[in-house]
This record gives structure tokens, sequence and C-alpha cells, in this order.
């Protein structure tokens, strides 16, 4: 009887073992860079989102401009340095979209919105403003100052000198500021203009030291 020959086992297949792949070999000398992906970055079209919302500012599309800038801080939290001149404009332009509760009611209020009035070039509503001041306290020679400014800056120099002469009256010192004021050059080349600075100060009207300015247009010049 022949003999069975015996069954081989069959063994599992076992994988190789992985081989660890060795890192790419420097590129040679002089040899251009491989190019590797890189992570895009978003500034640039946060920059050109933030320009959209100042372009809107310069034509006084207030309420586009507040859309524009706030989608830049919504859409491009990382980009914190523009974040801040974001933040500077975005403030001035919901002041304008949102309408003030009150109009100035004391003296104070009514030169501080003059001044704002006026360094924002709309001088008939600061003249406004100014001639409410004008009515309750005749006297306030910063008031009469600044309606010469104001004045000054739409042409009408008669009513400008008349109101810079009658400020220099009660409070000489503004006849010193006058001569440096950039904001009274449109009236360097009349002749009365340059009569009041140069006129002698009145003995009997001294500097009143007491007059607070805490409020003057600042010059765009």
């Amino acid at each position: 009887m022949a003999k069975q020959r015996p069954t081989p086992r069959v063994r599992a297949h076992e994988p190789e073992p992985r081989r660890q792949s060795s890192p790419p070999p420097d590129p040679p000398p002089g040899a251009a860079p491989q190019n590797r992906p890189q992570r895009r970055s978003t500034h640039i079209e946060a920059v050109a989102l933030y320009e959209q919302g100042l372009e809107a500012i310069q034509r006084h599309d207030y309420s586009a401009a507040v859309d524009l800038l706030e989608s830049v801080l919504r859409q491009y939290p990382d980009e914190r340095e523009l974040h801040e001149r974001v933040r500077l404009y975005l403030n001035i332009c919901r002041r304008q979209v949102t309408p003030r509760e009150s109009t100035p009611q004391s003296v104070e209020e009514r030169l501080y919105a003059s001044t704002l009035a006026i360094n924002g070039g709309r001088y008939d509503e600061a003249i406004s403003h100014l001639r409410l001041v004008r009515d309750e306290d005749p006297d306030n020679d910063h008031a009469l100052y600044m309606l010469a400014v104001a004045h000054a800056q739409r042409g009408d120099h008669a009513e400008a000198i008349a109101h810079l002469e009658r400020a220099i009256a009660l409070n000489p010192e503004n006849r010193a500021l006058a001569r440096r004021d950039a904001d009274l050059d449109p009236l360097r080349q009349d002749e009365s203009f340059r009569a009041t600075l140069d006129a002698a100060p009145n003995a009997a009207s001294p500097p009143r030291l007491d007059r607070r300015r805490p409020f003057r247009p600042k010059s765009g010049r």
C-alpha cells in the first residue's frame, strides 16, 4: 500500500516590511526650486474689499461703506492690522448714517458743531450755528472769529473782515492768531484785511485772557 504524501501546510501571506522612504535629495546649486503647495493668503481679498469701502465713502454712500467694511471684519478675522483702519472708517460712516438725536442747544455744543462743520467744509451749516451763538452771546469773540473763518472760506470777504474786526476788538489776541491762520488765506490780498491786522491795539480794550478757546477749526492746508 502506497504511503500518502503529507499535505503541505499553507502559510498565510506575510506582507513585506515597508521600506522607509528617504527624503528627496536637495536640488543641486542653481537649480530652480520645486513648486510646493502654499496656503492661500486672504490679505489681497481683504484689502480689495477694504478699498471698495473707501470708494463708497468718497461717493458719500455711507450705508454701502458700512456694509463693505463690516464684511472685512466678518470674513477676514485674521487681518488684524487691517481691522484697525477698518474700525476707524466704520466709526465715521456710522455717525453719518445715524440720525442725530438732537440739535446743539448750548453755546458750547454749537461751537463744537460749527467746528466740525468747518472742518468738513460745510460752511453754511457752521454759519447757522455761529449766528445763534452770536445772538445769544454777542461778545463771544471765538464765535465771531469762526464766523470770519467760515465767511472767508465761502468767499464772503466783507462779512469775514467785519466779524474779524469785531473779534479783535473784543480780544486783541485774535490779531496774532489771524496773522498765522491758514484758514484766512483767502483774505490775504484784501487791503481791508491787511489794515485790520496792522492796526494798533486799542489801549482801552485789554486782552481778554479769561476767554476760553476750546474749539478751533483745523486748517486743511
